[in-house]
């Protein structure tokens, strides 16, 4: 990228050699990777059980434009706007195909083709365009169905549920036909087409899906409605930085793709999917974990989600609170009570990992799950998700498959988890993992302050079995071993133990943080997924050793393919893409590390600290109690801007905040539009007036 240019465009004048890193594009329902002739719907699998895997729906906008005549061409795609564009230009004529999902009405895709001339010629300019389409899929049998407003159609059910007896989801495609070549007159100095793709669950709605899309077109409001979708989100939060051209466009990528794979911000009430490591567009049979949701989803996708977009946020939790019947069934069938959430998890909720072990001894999964909905709840406040929305049920189930569960070891006084794999899956049918240990007790505790909240009686075995789970602790080298048994120096696949003072918030002094972060630092697969390195840096981060962070974070970009900051699981372009997984640890580094930023039960806590080489950082958007904050981090001064107060019901109950400086005691109250600077400090916003209480009861 040449100096000054805009960091939110990806520009090349070729592709990948590799297809697999062409961008992806998706707005949290449809998911396609350019030029592909595959594409993929949310929540529409094929297959039972382990088999279970995104159907592959045959996508009509699988077209490349070509010209006869010697051209130049750019491919770009801008994050702007969620457009990619590819662009030929002869010495007379430019033409520009472009695609996007749109934003805002998240049924279509839209293809658009525009021919310029540039010289003061009549000759007649054509373009071809080459289609790699066919109506058929392996996991889907289409038929033919009659034309609509002159859209070809096809419709057909997916041939296996994910579980037996269950549900085939059905998939009906209306698309506008696409000529073989369009031709600019000799008379004409520019002409437009534009080609609609639209996808339901019903006739009914891909039908009015397509006459949105006819309507829209008409007005010529169909890419302006799309464009100011993504205008809203970027205005909602960015984060941009000064110093590091590579650290910017990475972040921007990271949450350009993010951001793709939720709903529109209007319409969060569907029935949203989750999110998969390689995201919408990807998840096939055998490819990119079949699209299945992971742990990747609640620790490593959600938190950069959750700072900024509420609405966002909760539709990942709501899309727990639908699994809860098959999280129960999972749990009834490995013999405990409550709710054990699946390791790999589609539709229902039930176990669809191909391979036993994972969804037998990978529990993890399940306080993964409960610290995300402790953090909506400390950064909302908000406790219809708990009451009405029955989120309530999803943490309680948790607690009840944590007493079950353990095991009581009268010789120590301890409750243990036996036969588990850790977050390290190097390593299984081990005992005590330190970190599934830390996330079940702190899973616990929560789960006795909501019901101390909502005033449920809540089972004395939970605060039991919290106050007297053990976790691992080597008095004599002062570090927490990875499991029972841990040999230290041996190999790990990826972070796990560090995790514990992030984003576990384990209490422990400087010196255990510092020899964890060492220990397993030089023994950590360099080759591993990509997440990890960020968790690093936070820690490194966190003990005030920046440079030590950065070259840490920086290893992230050898898993950035270029040119259009496409993410592989590990950096030798293996594994996963576009790997979403990777894209929310990276995240995680600059929006927890470099502001220090805890989320805690009546505070927002931050400790900033930039390195060298990044003079400036911009995060607008936080979203704490009702309140939307912009953040400035220059090398010694933070400043705060609370934004206006809207008259959204987001905002409604929206608390009064202040700024409580560690070193010296000083409370700033943050008024509306009045920015706040302060020296570099650690320190914590919390609610202006403890007296006043934001708990919407």
């Amino acid at each position: 990228m040449a100096s000054g240019s805009d960091p939110y465009i990806f520009t090349s004048n070729t592709l990948p050699p590799d297809p697999r890193f062409l961008p992806p594009l998706a707005n949290g329902l449809l998911g396609w990777r350019v030029y592909n002739n595959v594409m993929h719907m949310g929540s529409v699998y094929s297959g039972e059980g382990g088999a279970c895997h995104r159907a592959d729906v045959p996508c009509p906008l699988s077209v490349t434009m070509e010209m006869e005549e010697p051209m130049q061409q750019t491919y770009s795609l801008d994050t702007h706007t969620g457009v990619f564009t590819h662009t030929l230009s002869t010495a007379i004529a430019t033409a520009t195909q472009s695609f996007y999902a749109h934003r805002y009405f998240s049924n279509l895709m839209v293809m658009e083709v525009r021919i310029e001339r540039q010289a003061a010629t009549k000759e007649q300019v054509t373009v071809n365009l080459s289609s790699s389409f066919t109506p058929q899929s392996k996991d889907i049998v289409f038929q033919s169905a009659p034309d609509y407003r002159g859209g070809r159609h096809i419709q057909g059910q997916t041939n296996a549920s994910e579980i037996p007896g269950g549900p085939r989801p059905t998939v009906d495609l209306i698309w506008t036909h696409m000529p073989p070549s369009l031709t600019l007159l000799p008379e004409q100095s520019q002409s437009r087409w534009g080609y609609l793709l639209a996808l339901g669950n019903t006739t009914e709605s891909a039908e009015a899906s397509f006459d949105e899309g006819l309507s829209l077109m008409a007005s010529g409001d169909l890419r302006d409605s799309h464009q100011q979708a993504w205008k809203e989100l970027w205005l909602e939060s960015t984060v941009e930085l000064v110093g590091s051209e590579t650290l910017s466009k990475a972040v921007i990528g990271c949450l350009f793709y993010l951001l793709s794979a939720f709903p529109p911000l209007h319409d969060v009430s569907g029935l949203f999917g989750g999110v998969s490591p390689g995201g919408l567009s990807n998840g096939g049979d055998g490819q990119d974990y079949w699209g299945h949701v992971f742990w990747d989803q609640d620790i490593w996708m959600y938190p950069a989600i959750a700072l900024f977009y509420p609405r966002l946020a909760r539709a990942v939790l709501e899309y727990r609170v639908r699994t809860v019947d098959g999280a129960k069934d999972n749990a009834q069938k490995q013999g405990y009570k409550g709710l054990k959430f699946p390791w790999e998890s589609a539709v229902s909720g039930r176990e669809v990992c191909p391979e036993d072990i994972y969804g037998q001894q990978e529990i993890h999964i399940n306080g993964d799950v409960s610290l995300a909905f402790q953090h909506y709840l400390y950064l909302t406040r908000d406790l219809s998700l708990f009451t009405e929305g029955q989120g309530s049920e999803v943490i309680w189930g948790v607690a009840d498959y944590w007493v079950s569960r353990v095991t009581w070891n009268q010789k120590d006084q301890s409750y243990h988890l036996l036969g588990v794999m850790p977050p390290d899956e190097y390593y299984y049918n081990i005992n005590d993992s330190v970190y599934t240990n830390t996330v079940a007790k702190s899973s616990l505790q929560f789960a006795v302050e909501l019901a101390n909240l909502l005033q449920y009686p809540a089972p004395k075995e939970w605060q039991k079995v919290a106050d007297h789970m053990k976790i691992p602790f080597d008095q004599k080298y002062k570090y927490h071993p990875e499991y029972d048994g841990y040999i230290k120096g041996d190999p790990v696949k990826q972070a796990d133990a560090v995790m514990l003072g992030y984003p576990l918030g384990l209490p422990m002094t400087p010196e255990v943080r510092r020899n964890d972060l060492e220990v397993y630092e030089a023994v950590t697969d360099p080759d591993g997924p990509a997440m990890t390195w960020g968790i690093f840096a936070v820690g490194w981060l966190e003990l005030g050793e920046a440079e030590r962070a950065q070259k840490l974070l920086e290893k992230s970009f050898d898993n950035i393919q270029g040119p259009f900051q496409v993410w592989s699981e590990s950096s030798d372009g293996s594994g996963a893409v576009n790997f979403l997984t990777g894209m929310g640890g990276f995240l995680q580094a600059v929006l927890f590390g470099y502001t220090g930023f805890r989320i805690q039960q009546e505070r927002l806590a931050f400790k900033p600290l930039l390195p060298n080489d990044i003079s400036e950082l911009c995060i607008r958007g936080v979203s704490y109690l009702g309140n939307k904050m912009d953040w400035l981090l220059r090398k010694d001064e933070v400043c705060i801007i609370l934004r206006e107060q809207s008259t959204s019901a987001e905002e409604s109950t929206a608390c009064a905040l202040q700024v409580v400086l560690q070193g010296s005691g000083e409370k700033i109250p943050l008024i509306p539009g009045k920015p706040v600077t302060f020296p570099r400090e650690a320190g914590h916003l919390s609610q202006l007036d403890s007296t006043f209480s934001c708990w919407p009861l």
